[in-house]
């Protein structure tokens, strides 16, 4: 029985019309189309407190945080659409992955992204597109083990980027973002397979 990548897609941000959303759901659909089996996940419907040691230390891992960390354990790869906030990720999903990678008791340290394989991607309204938050993501994801694939897709003047049905107006975009979604299948399928 031939192996179907397990990719996990979800980006940065709550915002009900977050243009990272969109570009994460292209991906997706393009990961589809390249033979994975794909779950988008939108955070919003997941939400998690502040990280907070005291927190932790009383309770344990909020359920939320549960429930992502079970996710995150159930897919082999990511797409991951970060909004650059302030030349830096949005606070939304830094809170997330720091709460991901607390460890529960008998689990192996960084166990749901270690040896994991992500994809990154940004839109913002500005002219760079958001790359100067995909340094920072790339930078902490490298650092807590995950396999940081090279290419990147940033789609500047993201206001103007989608269509009415949330779909990228520029085939060389589109072009880009099938590309990555496509290499990012292509790598499980080897690293997996």
């Amino acid at each position: 029985m031939p192996y179907t990548p397990k990719v996990l897609a979800f980006a940065g941000s709550t915002r009900k019309d977050s243009f990272n959303k969109k570009l994460v759901k292209v991906a997706a659909e393009a990961a589809r189309a390249a033979g994975a089996q794909v779950t988008y996940l939108d955070l919003r419907d997941i939400p998690m407190p502040l990280y907070d040691g005291d927190l932790e230390a009383e309770s344990g891992l909020p359920e939320n945080v549960k429930k992502f960390k079970k996710i995150l354990m159930e897919h082999d790869g990511f797409l991951i659409s970060s909004p650059e906030y302030n030349s830096s990720i949005s606070g939304v999903l830094k809170n997330a992955i720091d709460w991901a990678s607390r460890p529960v008791p008998g689990e192996a340290p960084l166990a749901c992204f270690a040896g994991k394989v992500v994809s990154l991607m940004s839109a913002s309204p500005g002219a760079l597109g958001g790359l100067r938050g995909l340094v920072i993501i790339r930078s902490l994801l490298s650092n807590i083990n995950l396999i940081v694939l090279p290419n990147q897709v940033a789609i500047p003047k993201a206001h103007e980027a989608f269509d009415a049905e949330g779909k990228l107006k520029d085939p060389k975009q589109q072009t880009s973002i099938e590309a990555l979604s496509r290499d990012l299948v292509g790598v499980l399928v080897k690293l997996k397979g």
